[in-house]
C-alpha cells in the first residue's frame, strides 16, 4: 500500500485541510499506516497534481489561506481498483523479536525490563482502541455503512493487541523461569 491510498481512504468521507487530515490520520488510519505530517503534505500535492484530489482554497483572517481537499471521482476509481488487487503480505520487521532471538547475551533482568516496557505500550494501545470502540461505535447497528467498515479495522487492532499481550505474558513467564536457571 502506498501513502496515497491511505490519504485517499481518509478523505473519502469528507473534505478537510492538510492539517486536519494529519490530525485525523494520527487517530484513525495512522494506527495501521504511519506517516509524518510532512509526508502527508507532500503526498497531498502529488495527488492534486494527478487529479485524484481537488483543493478548495479558503481565505482566513490573520492566517495563511487554508486548502480543503476532496477526493475526485478519479481518486475513488483508483481506490476501487486498488481494493480489488491482492494485498501484499508485509515482511515482519520487529526490533523486539531480534532482541529476543539473541536475548541470552544479556542478563535476564535486562530482557524482562525491555519486554515489560513493550507490554505497557501495547496495553495502552489496546486501552485506546477499546475507548474508541465504546465512544464511537457504541450503537453500531444504527451507524452508516462507512462506520461499519471502520469498526472492522478497529476490531483487527483489538484482536492484534490482545494476542500480542497474551504472547508477551507467556514470554515474560518463560523468561522469569529461565532467569531462575541463569543464562548469559
Amino acid at each position: 500500500m502506498a501513502l496515497s491510498h491511505a490519504i485517499l481512504s481518509a478523505l473519502t468521507e469528507r473534505q478537510c485541510s492538510g492539517y486536519d487530515l494529519a490530525k485525523q490520520f494520527d487517530g484513525s488510519v495512522g494506527f495501521f499506516w504511519h506517516a509524518s505530517h510532512q509526508q502527508i503534505y507532500r503526498e497531498l500535492t502529488k495527488l492534486e497534481q494527478q487529479d485524484l484530489l481537488t483543493a478548495e482554497t479558503v481565505p482566513q483572517e490573520g492566517r495563511p489561506d487554508k486548502k480543503l481537499y476532496q477526493v475526485t471521482e478519479a481518486g475513488r476509481a483508483m481506490l476501487r481498483e486498488w481494493i480489488a488487487q491482492p494485498s501484499i503480505y508485509p515482511p515482519t520487521k520487529d526490533d523486539l523479536l531480534v532482541k529476543l532471538f539473541v536475548g541470552y547475551l544479556v542478563p535476564p533482568a535486562t530482557l524482562i525490563a525491555t519486554l515489560e516496557r513493550e507490554r505497557a505500550q501495547h496495553a495502552a494501545t489496546l486501552d485506546a482502541y477499546r475507548t474508541i470502540e465504546q465512544k464511537i461505535f457504541a450503537n453500531l447497528e444504527a451507524m452508516p455503512q462507512a462506520a461499519q467498515f471502520q469498526h472492522i479495522t478497529l476490531r483487527n487492532g483489538i484482536h492484534y493487541e490482545t494476542a500480542w499481550l497474551a504472547w508477551c505474558d507467556e514470554t515474560l513467564e518463560r523468561l522469569e523461569r529461565m532467569g531462575g536457571e541463569g543464562w548469559a
